[in-house]
């Protein structure tokens, strides 16, 4: 016995596992030098190229990243999908705030919960 909501989703279609984006639980998994940068690119959006270094080198020391750190993190968190970097003379970075895919295991359960309504619907009420 299929939700409305699940129907729904099956005649539209979708493209959520090829969306990618951000998703805060997965923030906390990030390496520290990306979860910085995450954290700087959620509160600015989007940046310059130029204003994302000098916002980085206005970091404490502790946390400052060299050019070539600077520049796999951002390759990497590109990479990842986590931002999106857009232009070639006027580099731009913003936060990939797209939707990402749903937690296998909450489907899981859903789909459980499906099966065990449909079961139950079709078993026989005097066998009880």
């Amino acid at each position: 016995m299929a939700g409305v909501f699940d129907r729904l989703h099956s005649e539209i279609g979708s493209d959520e596992e090829d969306e990618g984006g951000l998703s805060i639980l997965d923030l906390a998994d990030l390496p520290a030098g990306q979860r910085k940068l995450m954290r700087l690119m959620l509160r600015e959006v989007e940046l310059t190229d130029r204003e994302l270094r000098e916002a980085v080198a206005s970091w404490p020391e502790e946390d400052h990243m060299s050019d070539d750190e600077l520049k796999s993190t951002l390759d990497a968190l590109v990479s990842n999908l986590w931002l999106i970097r857009m232009g070639e003379e006027r580099l731009r970075y913003r936060a990939n705030l797209r939707r990402k895919p749903g937690s296998v295991v909450a489907k899981s359960i859903w789909g459980d919960l499906d099966a065990r309504i449909a079961q139950s619907s079709s078993a026989d009420p005097t066998e009880e």
